[in-house]
Order: C-alpha cells, then sequence, then structure tokens
C-alpha cells in the first residue's frame, strides 16, 4: 500500500457517514422549518369514555317465511316453468301434474255415486208399498251419501293437478323437472318470501343469558358494506348438543339483502371503556392509520395506531393512543410533523 493512501473500504465508510449526516442534517432544518410554522387546528384531550360491550359471532340472513312445494296427488308433471331465482306471485300456478290415477278414481267414484243414486230410488219406492224395512232403506241411503262424498273427494283431487304458490316470493330451489314423478309428500321446489328476512346466529352458552328478545343487535353484511340494526325475535333455548352453543333469530328489514348473505352480529353484553377519536382525525396512508399528536410544548408529531370499529360519529383507537394524549386535526395549512399548534 501506498504511503499516504487511505483503503477504499474505509473511504466508503467516510462518504456512508458524511451523507448521513448530511441527510440528518436536512431532516433537522425541515423540522426546524416546519417547527417556525404555526398553525390554527382543531384540539381534544383523549379520555375514555363507556361504551357497549359486543360479543361478536357470525351468522347467515335466511327468509322468516320459506315453503316447501309438493304435489297432492301421484303423476308425471307435465309442466314446470318456473327456475331458481325466478319471482313468483301468490296464486300463480307452478306445476302441472297428469292426473291419470285422480281421472279414474273420479270415473270410478261418479260409477259408484250412480248405482248408489239407483239403489236409493228403488228402496224408496219399496218402502212406500211396504216392501222393505226402514232399516234396509236407511243402509241404502247412507251408502249414498258415501259415493256423493266420494265424489266430492275425486273432483278435489283432480284440482290438485295444477300447484299453486302459496306465498310471494323466489324460488330459491327446485328438486324435480318436467317428466319426473311426483308423489304426496315429496318436494318440488322451495319458494322463499324475501320481505321478511331473519339472520340465524349461534352464541356461546356463556352470553346467552345476556340475550333477550327485543334486544338491538348490530348487523353487518360484509359483501354490500351495510351496517343495519335488527332486533332479536326468538332465543331459542335448546343448545346444541354437539357445540353448546344456542340458536338466535335476529329480524331484519333492509331491501338490499338476500337470503344466503353471510352477516357478522354484535350482541350488546355489558359496558366497556374505550378511547374514541373523530373520524376526521384519522389519517390513512397506504392501508396505515395514524393521527396527529400535540405534545406539552405544542409541537404535532405523527402516530401510527390501530383503529376499530365505528361508534357513532367517532372511530375507536384500539392501540397507539392513551388517556389525556392530545390529537388535533383540520389543521390550516394542513397538519405536518414539528408544527406548533395555536
Amino acid at each position: 500500500m501506498k504511503k499516504g493512501r487511505l483503503p477504499i473500504s474505509i473511504l466508503f465508510s467516510l462518504l456512508i457517514a458524511l451523507a448521513a449526516q448530511g441527510c440528518s442534517d436536512d431532516a433537522g432544518r425541515q423540522t426546524k422549518a416546519a417547527a417556525k410554522q404555526t398553525v390554527q387546528a382543531e384540539t381534544m384531550v383523549m379520555k375514555s369514555v363507556e361504551v357497549a360491550a359486543h360479543y361478536v359471532t357470525s351468522g347467515s340472513v335466511t327468509s322468516d317465511h320459506r315453503v316447501l312445494i309438493t304435489s297432492r296427488i301421484s303423476g308425471y308433471i307435465r309442466k314446470l316453468s318456473v327456475r331458481e331465482g325466478d319471482r313468483v306471485k301468490k296464486g300463480e300456478v307452478l306445476v302441472r301434474i297428469d292426473p291419470v290415477n285422480a281421472r279414474q278414481t273420479l270415473v270410478q267414484a261418479e260409477a259408484d255415486l250412480a248405482d248408489a243414486r239407483a239403489d236409493k230410488q228403488r228402496y224408496e219406492a219399496l218402502f212406500r208399498a211396504h216392501a222393505t224395512s226402514k232399516q234396509q232403506l236407511d243402509r241404502v241411503r247412507l251408502r249414498y251419501k258415501v259415493a256423493r262424498s266420494q265424489v266430492a273427494q275425486a273432483r278435489n283431487h283432480l284440482g290438485y293437478a295444477e300447484v299453486h304458490s302459496p306465498v310471494q316470493g323466489v324460488v330459491v330451489e327446485k328438486r324435480m323437472s318436467k317428466g319426473d314423478l311426483a308423489s304426496p309428500g315429496a318436494g318440488i321446489m322451495t319458494i322463499e318470501d324475501p320481505a321478511s328476512l331473519l339472520v340465524n346466529s349461534y352464541v356461546s352458552e356463556q352470553f346467552v343469558g345476556r340475550i333477550h328478545v327485543g334486544d338491538s343487535v348490530d348487523v353487518e353484511i360484509p359483501s354490500i358494506g351495510r351496517h343495519i340494526i335488527g332486533t332479536v325475535r326468538q332465543v331459542v333455548e335448546a343448545a346444541d348438543a354437539v357445540s353448546h352453543q344456542f340458536l338466535i333469530k335476529i329480524a331484519l328489514q333492509d331491501s338490499a339483502l338476500h337470503p344466503g348473505m353471510f352477516a357478522q352480529v354484535g350482541f350488546s353484553v355489558g359496558k366497556r371503556k374505550a378511547l374514541i377519536a373523530p373520524a376526521a382525525a384519522i389519517v390513512s396512508r397506504a392501508g396505515l392509520h395514524g393521527v396527529y399528536i400535540v405534545d406539552a410544548g405544542g409541537i404535532t408529531h405523527y402516530r401510527q395506531v390501530r383503529i376499530g370499529r365505528k361508534l357513532g360519529d367517532g372511530i375507536e383507537i384500539l392501540a397507539g393512543l392513551r388517556d389525556d394524549d392530545v390529537i388535533a386535526w383540520h389543521g390550516k395549512p394542513a397538519l405536518h410533523t414539528g408544527m406548533k399548534v395555536k
């Protein structure tokens, strides 16, 4: 190594140190320059307040009026023109069934009625001629009444070949199609009334005693970004044998909701302390949140915070602030670290 020359590594380290010192000096000059600025801003001393403590669980939107459409006679489905998602009106024909068996039953019943009518007329004539007893005539008359009732029943069954919608709603499930064999009690489709909606949610046995019919419930539907106030309509006081959780039914009124949507439900189960900052005081940068605090000398400093849910006109601060911290916002000019708040 030649005399009087420093190694390259040492020279590189010196350059980095000088550059860092220059940046530090620049930052210091910027901070001092900002500190010379005096701004007017709104300020507030943070104080914990009592808010409702919530037990949050999940649930799903469902219709309070869900109807399974079935047939009352056996036969092949001749017409089924609706499908999932279709809206139907009350009384609208949903399904037409080929009533072969019902027609045969009606023909047989009408034949039995004609025979019973003829017997009745003959025995009445015999009774008037004192050729038969009153007891025999009563038996013939009874047979006639039974035959007439069977005809009425067969005609009613023939009318069941058309299945009408009992409610106005939306077809949410279709189990059969044209050509399938329908039978009494077998489900053909399911209709839900979207005008009366519920959220079904399950709560832990630890909290079920604090939830009562008529309580207001905070319901959030993340898919559409809605917060809705629901009302507890029913507390099913029998826990699931496996999960040991209780079913809670919450009534909702919102035309934007649809059965099957995911919901987050917040039940009020007491009180707790919370720090709430005005929404305008929250500064968002690249997905992170912060506020400007004011120190004892009136100088502003940016501090990152973790925010929670919206409470009234403010936002709950979960971390980053404590009681007696002073925050500032709506500065004129815009707030930066190192400014002095007037």
